[in-house]
This record gives structure tokens, C-alpha cells and sequence, in this order.
């Protein structure tokens, strides 16, 4: 079956508009005009820990499509809309980004890209060299969105569609195959407008329409392994798992943006009644239990549980000091010890000094007994009392 280009295109975009996505458009194999700024961007750490980023053979390839597949004559970009019915906002309940609500959206998208490509294969009568992405391999998704149409990269980092806003999820199919090349999305709908600039707690938002992830909340509660530094916890407020503020404050949003269709991207059943007291809770067999199909399986066990320690420190409340103890008393990870040491410290009151003083005689890490000190030192501070100076030799 022959086809002309545009033919070829015409009919992929309606097989992948019939599989869930939202849109569709095409761009050519060319390196991506802004691979300087994401150069600049890994020069100046701005990634944190994210090393893989940064490796030679990631940076090389993500300069150029054909490092990937030397044969690439199209890329075929996806976008598919994940905004779902948040569970209603009610004390106790921890935020959430939306995108983290429903089933692993890698998952989801994986399946369908791989059932474009049979089409593909059927339409045009062989087998088509190609390899598939989301969120998975060294592109700059953002930028070949943009080239194939899609939106345009607003200050919020997020890639931006004028009729459904900026919840959407990315995915590529690299192709060796001539298709018709969309025009890319030129005009910049951000204007004078700065609310995502302005509501970001942390200040992580730059001008060069990039982000320090090392002060982004989504970034502290997913990405990063290590402890939170002490100064950013207040900023992270009830975030157990990333952050949506930058998409929530912005008027495409507010005024475009659409609940999925997707069932797959609703929020998961277990998810719509949480509270920060039923995560501090969570066994490590009922946490595999409950997200196993969720993105929160990339922060971990541990990772979600030092995440929510800070949530309940930054709400307060007398709940959250019972589980907040028990963490503190007997989890095995030093770390989720540590974060229950600044949350319990934050909180507050006479029972909970003495709560930090029983754990720090039977604690035997140093980084937690320094929690553990420093958490004592902060209730004495604010009620007032003279603060004493608690060696430890352990």
C-alpha cells in the first residue's frame, strides 16, 4: 500500500486520536534548538541528584534524535490529558499532583503507543525500524512537543495547549518512516502573566523557563533519595508526592483545563479518603499492596513515609503524634527517623519533648540523635525555657 506523506499522517493521527490521545502531531529527526539551555542547566547542577541526566551518552542523544535511531525520518509526539477529580480537600488530607492519582501513566501510555506502531505496521505493509518513549529516554519532550505543534513551554516549565491547558502526559515514537511535518506551536500565550513564578513556595521557578530542582517540591518528595534540607520542609507544606501549585495558579488551566476520560488516570480507590495519619501508618506490605500499580512506587516506601512525617509536622495537630512516635521509636530506615524527629519537633508541647527524650537514649544514629537534638532545642526555644546544650556520645 502506497501512501503520500500527508496521507500516512492523516491516518496515524486518527488511529492514535481513536486509542486516548488527546493530541498528535509530527516533527522532523533535527537536533533541538535549545539543547544549549539544558546544557547550562546540568552545568550548573540544577539537576540535584538526577545523575543519569547528565551521562555523556544521555546528553549526546537527547542533541540528537539519530543518536537514538540513525534512521529516523519522523518523530510522531503525543499528549494525553491525566487531570482527574481530586479527592475534596479536608483537613488531614495529604496533596497529591494529579498525575500521581490514577495508575502508572508509563503503563498506560506504553501499551497504547505499542498498539499505534501495529497500526502503523499494518497501514504501510512492513516492519518499521522505531523505538517508543515516555518519561523514559533521553528526549526533550517539552521541545519536540512544541515543534510538532502541540503547545507551547510555559514559565511553569510545562508544556501548554491553548484548549486543554498543561496536565498532560508526553510520549514519542521515533520512526523510520516519511511523514508530514507539522508546523510548530510559535506564539508564547504567557504574556506578562507570573502567577506560577509568584505561587511557587520554593522559589524553583527560573527565568530562563527551567527549574533549580533542587528547591522543587516535586523533585524533594520523588527524585531525591537523601534527607530534605531542613530550611525547604516548612516550604513543602502537606506535599507527600509532588506538586501541582505551578498548574493550579495558571489561567489556562483554570479556565481550559478538562477531567481525562481516561479511567485509568481516576484517582485510585484507596487514594479518595487518605489521611497524612493512615500514610504515617502504612505498613511496608500494605504500601506494596495499595500502589503497586501507582507512580508512588519511584519515592518508596521509606521516601513516602519521610515525606509525609514532614506533611503532619508542617500541619500539626495532636493526631499525628501517636504514629509520628512509633516512626520515631521503630522504624528501621535512620532516615524516616530522622524527618519524625523535626516533625514531632515542630509540633511541639511538653508530652512531645519527652517523647525525643526517651527515643534519643535508645537512638544509636548520630543523624538522628542530631534531629532528635536539634527538634528539643526548637520546643524549648518556643515556649520560652532556656535551652540546654544535650551531648551525645553514641
Amino acid at each position: 500500500m502506497s501512501l503520500q506523506k500527508s496521507e500516512l499522517a492523516q491516518q496515524i493521527k486518527q488511529e492514535a486520536r481513536r486509542l486516548g490521545f488527546d493530541l498528535v502531531g509530527v516533527t522532523s529527526a533535527d537536533p533541538p534548538p535549545h539543547i544549549d539551555v539544558f546544557q547550562r542547566w546540568l552545568d550548573a547542577d540544577r539537576h540535584g541528584e538526577m545523575g543519569y541526566l547528565a551521562k555523556e551518552s544521555a546528553v549526546r542523544r537527547r542533541a540528537n534524535p539519530l543518536e537514538i535511531l540513525p534512521e529516523c525520518k519522523s518523530v510522531l509526539v503525543i499528549a494525553m490529558n491525566y487531570l482527574s477529580n481530586k479527592p475534596v480537600a479536608k483537613p488531614m488530607i495529604p496533596q497529591i499532583a494529579a498525575y500521581a492519582l490514577g495508575e502508572d501513566y508509563h503503563d498506560v501510555i506504553a501499551w497504547r503507543l505499542e498498539e499505534l506502531m501495529r497500526y502503523i505496521t499494518r497501514l504501510v505493509g512492513f516492519s518499521v525500524p522505531h523505538r517508543i518513549y515516555s518519561d523514559t529516554g533521553p528526549l526533550l519532550e517539552r521541545e519536540l512537543a512544541q515543534r510538532s505543534g502541540l503547545g507551547w513551554i510555559g514559565k511553569n516549565t510545562c508544556l501548554i495547549h491553548p484548549q486543554i491547558g498543561s496536565y498532560l502526559f508526553l510520549g514519542e515514537i521515533l520512526l523510520d518512516l516519511e511523514l508530514e511535518i507539522d508546523a510548530p506551536f510559535e506564539k508564547d500565550l504567557c504574556g506578562s502573566c507570573t502567577r506560577c513564578v509568584d505561587a511557587c513556595p520554593t522559589g524553583c521557578i527560573l527565568p530562563d523557563r527551567t527549574l533549580d530542582a533542587r528547591r522543587c517540591i516535586s523533585y524533594l518528595t520523588i527524585e531525591l533519595k537523601a534527607a530534605i534540607p531542613p530550611d525547604l520542609r516548612s516550604l513543602i507544606g502537606d506535599w507527600i508526592f509532588g506538586c501541582d501549585i505551578c498548574q493550579q495558579v495558571c489561567p489556562w488551566n483554570i479556565r481550559f483545563a478538562q477531567i481525562a476520560s481516561e479511567p485509568a488516570f481516576q484517582p485510585l480507590p484507596f487514594l479518595k479518603e487518605l489521611s497524612i495519619t493512615d500514610v504515617l501508618e502504612l505498613t511496608q506490605e500494605d504500601f506494596h499492596k495499595h500502589f503497586r500499580m501507582s507512580p508512588f512506587k519511584r519515592a518508596k516506601w521509606a521516601g513516602i513515609l519521610r515525606n509525609t512525617t514532614i506533611a503532619a509536622g508542617n500541619h500539626g495537630g495532636t493526631e499525628v503524634v501517636p504514629p509520628l512516635a512509633n516512626l520515631l521509636k521503630d522504624h528501621p530506615d535512620p532516615m524516616v527517623r530522622s524527618h519524625a524527629a523535626w516533625a514531632l519537633g515542630k509540633i511541639g508541647g511538653v508530652n512531645v519533648k519527652t517523647i525525643l527524650k526517651n527515643a534519643m537514649e535508645v537512638e544509636n544514629e548520630r543523624i538522628v540523635i542530631e534531629e532528635i537534638v536539634q527538634a528539643i532545642q526548637t520546643i524549648e526555644k518556643s515556649s520560652g525555657l532556656n535551652v540546654i546544650s544535650i551531648g551525645y556520645g553514641k
